[in-house]
């Protein structure tokens, strides 16, 4: 068996799609014999996990599974080792750092929080 790592893209769509478009790009590692195989498993996967829910609002939304847009296979694995990049071009550097922050910090807590429980 072979390790690979599958980006299977979700197009999210509120209501009659009258907002800024979202998709939802998931990174999922796959286990399978070949390429061929763990691309099938991807595309599965995110069909499986279409849905339709509401909101608070009452309004429809629908996740709808758009494709698997990258495959990689992963050789070995290994600590520490990079699964993947994004490069990502935003408007205000500082407004997206900012956010990147504020992400640790919680993820941080959140682990001091559980650490405690032990």
């Amino acid at each position: 068996m072979n390790w690979y790592i599958a980006k299977v893209v979700f197009n999210i769509a509120i209501g009659e799609g009258n907002h800024t478009p979202q998709f939802d790009e998931q990174y999922r590692l796959i286990k399978e014999q070949t390429m061929q195989t763990a691309f099938e498993k991807a595309e599965r996967l995110g069909l499986a996990e279409e849905e339709i829910l509401l909101n608070d609002k009452n309004e429809i939304i629908k996740w709808e599974f758009v494709g698997v847009s990258e495959l990689y296979p992963i050789d070995q694995l290994s600590d520490g080792m990079e699964l993947c990049s994004t490069i990502r071009e935003e408007q205000d550097r500082a407004l997206y750092i900012e956010t990147v922050q504020m992400k640790t910090a919680y993820v941080r807590s959140k682990l001091e929080r559980e650490h405690e429980r032990v």
